[in-house]
């Protein structure tokens, strides 16, 4: 299943970076859940059907582990892909900083606003499972 990444001409770096989602798409890193983890959330954008579940293993301050489990367009899955790899070994105190800008760098290429919450919902499932964590340690405290 090929999927329509963008529309329009690419520039030759942008056929590479487009070629990389589709990779991520057809062959995820890290897709399966976890026997255990720190925290997991999971996201869905209702206007597209996307579901990204996060996983996040931490051990002390750094990520040890990240995984995701998910269906949709190949921006939404190559995206989790892409930040599971990224934030391993990540610390803790980093994640809730990665912002839009650091996923549309790892995937390259310019993103269309109908687009954008597909892309985003990997990092939107980092942010709410990062802080729910942290709400639920506090209260232990």
């Amino acid at each position: 299943m090929k999927e329509q990444i963008s529309e329009g001409s690419l520039s030759e770096e942008e056929e590479i970076y487009r070629e990389n989602i589709l990779d991520h798409y057809r062959n995820p890193r890290n897709k399966e859940k976890p026997e255990s983890c720190s925290f997991q959330h999971l996201e869905h954008n209702p206007v597209c059907g996307d579901r990204i579940e996060l996983f996040v293993k931490l051990s002390g301050s750094r990520v040890e582990e990240s995984s995701f489990l998910g269906e949709g367009c190949a921006i939404s899955q190559a995206s989790a892909s892409m930040l599971t790899d990224k934030i391993k070994g990540m610390p803790v105190s980093e994640l809730q900083d990665m912002a839009k800008e650091d996923v549309l760098d790892m995937l390259g290429i310019s993103i269309g606003i109908v687009r954008l919450k597909c892309a985003m919902l990997s990092l939107k499932a980092l942010h709410k499972g990062l802080e729910q964590y942290t709400e639920n340690n506090r209260k232990k405290q």
